[in-house]
């Protein structure tokens, strides 16, 4: 357990390094009804709706246009960081750091309140708790996974940080976005369907899954074609004696979301998009934006400079042979279904789409939830491989050029980059680095500037990857042949019974 320990420490401490991005309007539209419902007891964000322009306008009321599930997850964590956080002493700390940054903002500018400074806190605390934990603790299931399915231990952990490191999941497991979290909901209800844990109780690995999916669905409402396709997968791999817990796990998340539509908008129907103030001709267009699958959205999402997911994560592209060789899997032939249907739905969803690039954005941020089950096949290709020396060199290149693509734009300038710029790499990302323009970080504290304030973060990184290159000592050994001979238990296991 200790590289699962140490994968998730390392993942949790790069997402947690780069602070979430200021004056972005998704992100703040998403705290605001945190703010709203915890401070005022309502679901209007009229009192914060000036930092935003992703809201809705009805009934003369400004209400976040977001889906409510990342939301809901964040209210428990500041309601209970609330009272300390009010407390005079830290006010008075939030007041002195607002006089000393004062000089670094613009000079039309309104200043950095205290409230200002309150704010950026509590979006990334709950950052951390809400979106990269629980991210990092998936990086480990993804190597628990890849361990089940016999990979060796040091390929599966390059599998694991190649996922989390070095696709488009890493900038947004660390700021206050739903799409990695919907992918962490999404992979893991399909690994518990895939091979629950022999000692919960059935309708308990039902239940859990079916809450995994129905909050999937009220973080990101695209995802669910995808949670469909993974409710009825784990109907087949499990029975229909599923059915009831699972369908009971997904009513909670959708009788809150029912409530709060109720609360906001009058009706038990998800409609913030339709009153959005901005963007009304995109959103009117089609269903919701949807018209078609178009060729310009679909190769922009995978190929191009300016969102491309492969452009960004070579390494994916191994996804492609390895669903070709797993084909022929057939005890796995349903798994293999999934993996391919769900990266397919949403490509296909946000391919019909008007507005697919997402506005201010590092990558195609509105497919991340995807990603993994493109980086399982990818993974499972690498592990199957190792010992051929060339393809483990090619792969470690594809890698380390995709963990470099990744994280330069990232790290570009305070904000991601612009939907304006289609050349996004020459106009905005190097043109940043050239400036030493970088995002905020942990390493200014110490204090380093540009660049070098990220060579702490890359420092860390390198002495975990050295450790977890080691050879296995003879206990670890042991519990990693004793894990991989686990039957029933597994990823690995013979279909239950139906």
């Amino acid at each position: 357990m200790r590289r699962f320990w140490l994968i998730v420490v390392l993942l949790f401490c790069s997402y947690a390094y780069v602070l979430p991005r200021w004056s972005d309007w998704n992100q703040n539209s998403r705290l605001n009804l945190v703010l709203a419902l915890v401070d005022d007891g309502t679901p209007k964000i009229d009192r914060y709706v000036a930092n935003t322009g992703d809201y809705a306008l009805y009934n003369g009321h400004a209400y976040t246009d977001k889906p409510p599930g990342l939301s809901f997850l964040g209210i428990p964590i500041y309601a209970a960081i609330r009272p300390l956080l009010d407390a005079p002493p830290v006010q008075a700390q939030f007041e002195r750091i607002g006089s000393r940054f004062a000089e670094t903002l613009r000079p039309d500018g309104s200043g950095l309140r205290a409230d200002k400074v309150r704010f950026a806190l509590v979006q990334y605390l709950l950052t951390l708790v809400v979106v990269a934990l629980p991210a990092a603790l998936f990086g480990g299931l993804f190597f628990l996974v890849l361990q089940r399915l016999s990979i060796a231990p040091v390929p599966a952990s390059i599998g694991a940080l190649g996922y989390g490191l070095a696709t488009s999941a890493a900038p947004y497991a660390g700021n206050f976005y739903a799409h990695q979290l919907a992918a962490v909901l999404l992979f893991t209800a399909f690994a518990l369907a895939w091979s629950p844990p022999a000692r919960w109780p059935l309708w308990v690995s039902g239940a859990i899954a079916g809450l995994l999916l129905g909050w999937a669905v009220i973080s990101e409402y695209p995802a669910a074609p995808a949670a469909a396709i993974i409710g009825l997968y784990a109907l087949y791999r499990q029975g229909w004696r599923w059915l009831p817990s699972l369908a009971l796990g997904g009513a909670l998340p959708g009788v809150l979301l029912i409530g709060y539509d109720l609360a906001a908008f009058g009706t038990p129907w998800p409609i913030g998009y339709a009153y959005s103030a901005l963007w009304q001709e995109q959103h009117h267009t089609g269903f919701m934006s949807l018209t078609a699958p178009q060729w310009e959205a679909i190769w922009g999402l995978t190929f191009s400079e300016f969102r491309g997911l492969f452009f960004r994560a070579p390494w994916l592209l191994l996804a492609i042979p390895a669903y070709w060789i797993g084909w022929r899997w057939r005890a796995r032939r349903a798994e293999w279904w999934v993996l391919l249907l769900v990266p397919l739905t949403f490509l296909l969803f946000y391919g019909s789409s008007i507005m697919w690039w997402g506005g201010f954005a590092a990558g195609p941020r509105y497919i991340v939830p995807m990603i993994p089950f493109l980086a399982l096949p990818a993974a499972l290709l690498i592990g199957k491989g190792w010992e051929r020396t060339g393809l483990q060199i090619g792969a470690l290149i594809l890698l380390g050029v995709s963990f470099a693509l990744v994280w330069i734009e990232a790290t570009a300038t305070q904000l991601f980059p612009s939907d304006a710029m289609r050349a996004t790499w020459r106009e905005y990302v190097i043109p940043a680095w050239q400036r030493g323009d970088i995002a905020r970080n942990a390493g200014m504290v110490l204090p380093l500037e540009g660049p070098a304030s990220l060579l702490p973060l890359l420092a860390l990184l390198m002495t975990g990857l050295i450790i977890l290159l080691r050879p296995l000592e003879a206990t670890e050994q042991a519990a990693a042949r004793h894990t991989a001979a686990q039957p029933p238990t597994t990823p690995i296991a013979p279909p239950a019974q139906r």
